[in-house]
C-alpha cells in the first residue's frame, strides 16, 4: 500500500504562547486542525528560501501554495473542510465577516506592527531582527516598514498625514472587533459548537495582537475590553494548540522563580549610585558640622602676621 505524501508548511515560528507569530501561518495552522488536516510545520524563519519569498508556504505532493485562500480551497478539495456542517446561509456569512476582517482589521494590524513608530522600534524590528538570519535581518523589518506604508498610501490616497491615518485605521478597527464581539456573543464559535473557517481567520488576526507585548497599545487594550474575544483566542490555545500554552507558561513560572531568587541588582535600583553618592556626601556634611559644633574640629581664622 504506497504512503501518502506528507503536508509541509513553512512558517514564522512562534512566541508568546502562540504556535506562530505570523496571522497568515496562524491561519493555515488553524484552520489545519479544524479541518483535521495532519501538516508537519517547520519554523524556518526564512522568507528568501521560499518560492515567492514569504511565509507561510504550503507544499504537498505538486503543489506549492502560499496563500491562505488558495491552501484551504486546496485541503476542500482533498476532502478537509471545517465549514462542513454549516448551512449555505452561514457559508456567505463566514465569507462575509472574513471579508470584513480584511478590510477593516489586517490594515490596522500593519499600522500597529510597521508604521507605529514606537513599536516598530522597541518591538518589531527587534523582534524580526531576532528571529531573521543575518544579513536579512537588517534587511526585511525596513521592507515590511515599506509595504506597510504603501497599503497605507493606497488606502488614503489624499492623505500625507499618518497621524489622521492612523486615527480612521483604528477607529474602523474598533469597529470591526466590536462588530466581531456582537456576532460572537456568548456562543463558544462563530456558528455555535464547532470551529469554521472564520473562527481561523478571526482566532490568527486577534492571537498576536493580544498576546504580543505592545509598547504602544491602544487597539491592544479595546481588544482586551471586548472579554468575549480574549476568551474566544484562549479556548481555541487551550484546546488546539496546549503545548504552546504549557510551554509558556513553563517559561513564566522560571521567570517568577528567578526574579524571586535572584538578589538585587542595579537594574531593580537605576538610581542606585546617584542616591549612595547623595547619601555619601549628606552624611559628611553632617558629621562635620557636628564635630565643629563639639569643638572637635576647631576653625581657626588667620591673622595678618600667621600670614607674614
Amino acid at each position: 500500500m504506497a504512503s501518502h505524501p506528507v503536508m509541509e508548511l513553512d512558517i514564522w515560528k512562534g512566541e508568546w504562547g502562540l504556535p506562530s507569530i505570523d496571522v497568515h501561518c496562524l491561519e493555515v495552522m488553524t484552520y489545519a486542525k479544524f479541518s483535521g488536516t495532519r501538516l508537519v510545520t517547520k519554523s524556518t524563519n526564512n522568507p528568501l528560501r521560499t518560492p515567492t519569498g514569504s511565509l507561510p508556504v504550503f507544499q504537498h505532493e505538486n503543489e506549492c501554495l502560499t496563500k491562505f485562500g488558495e491552501i484551504s480551497a486546496y485541503l476542500r478539495k482533498n476532502n478537509h473542510t471545517a465549514d462542513f456542517e454549516l448551512s449555505p446561509k452561514q457559508c456567505a456569512e463566514a465569507f462575509a465577516y472574513s471579508h470584513l476582517i480584511y478590510e477593516k482589521l489586517a490594515p490596522a494590524l500593519q499600522f500597529v506592527w510597521w508604521i507605529d513608530s514606537k513599536n516598530f522600534v522597541e518591538f518589531s524590528r527587534p523582534l524580526y531582527a531576532k528571529l531573521l538570519p543575518f544579513p536579512l535581518n537588517f534587511y526585511y523589518p525596513g521592507q515590511y516598514e515599506k509595504h506597510a506604508k504603501q497599503l497605507m498610501v493606497s488606502l488614503y490616497p489624499e492623505e500625507e498625514d499618518f497621524s489622521v491615518i492612523e486615527t480612521a485605521v483604528y477607529r474602523q478597527a474598533e469597529e470591526c472587533l466590536s462588530l466581531l464581539a456582537t456576532k460572537l456573543g456568548e456562543k463558544e464559535y462563530f456558528f455555535g459548537q464547532s470551529p469554521s473557517s472564520l473562527d481561523a481567520v478571526v482566532f490568527a488576526h486577534l492571537a498576536p495582537l493580544l498576546k504580543a507585548p505592545l509598547p504602544s497599545a491602544a487597539l491592544q487594550n479595546h481588544l482586551k475590553a471586548c472579554t468575549n474575544l480574549t476568551r474566544f483566542v484562549g479556548r481555541i490555545l487551550q484546546r488546539f494548540f496546549p503545548k504552546e500554552v504549557k510551554v509558556e507558561q513553563e517559561q513564566k513560572e522560571r521567570q517568577q522563580t528567578a526574579k524571586q531568587e535572584a538578589p538585587y541588582s542595579d537594574t531593580d535600583f537605576p538610581n542606585k549610585l546617584r542616591n549612595i553618592s547623595i547619601a555619601a556626601l549628606v552624611s559628611f556634611i553632617a558629621m562635620i558640622a557636628y564635630a565643629t559644633s563639639a569643638g572637635i574640629i576647631q576653625v581657626v581664622p588667620e591673622s595678618d602676621e600667621d600670614e607674614e
